[in-house]
């Protein structure tokens, strides 16, 4: 997927497409994971899109619900949830992050024919 320690670096419009790619990986994934999140809410609790919206939005970015569930399948839900957030906030950033820490290490072990 990404160039092997002799090879060049990635030319910069290659590179930018493959961080736009990263992102947007991440952005479904977060996407993904807001729509489970709030189809979860509407289900077990019986709230409408906008509140459930706003507690998957809270859970995934880190900041915890904002109104507690009631119900124990909601209880339940939301705690299975928040575990889940917070792997996907750590999916997330490492999507983002791969290819920035791949070309930085990249650029400082990269060897040209002419230095042997």
């Amino acid at each position: 997927m990404y160039e092997r320690r002799g090879h060049p670096l990635l030319p910069r419009t290659a590179f930018a497409w493959r961080l736009a790619r990263h992102a947007a990986s991440a952005a479904f994934l977060v996407a993904l994971s807001l729509g489970v999140g709030m189809v979860g809410y509407a289900h077990y609790e019986q709230w409408g899109w906008r509140q459930a919206f706003l507690n998957s939005a809270m859970l995934l970015g880190g900041m915890g619900p904002v109104h507690p569930p009631v119900s124990p399948g909601g209880q339940l839900f939301a705690g299975l949830y928040a575990l889940y957030a917070g792997l996907v906030f750590l999916l997330a950033a490492g999507l983002l992050l791969a290819p920035l820490v791949h070309r930085f290490l990249h650029h400082f072990h990269w060897e040209n024919d002419t230095d042997r």
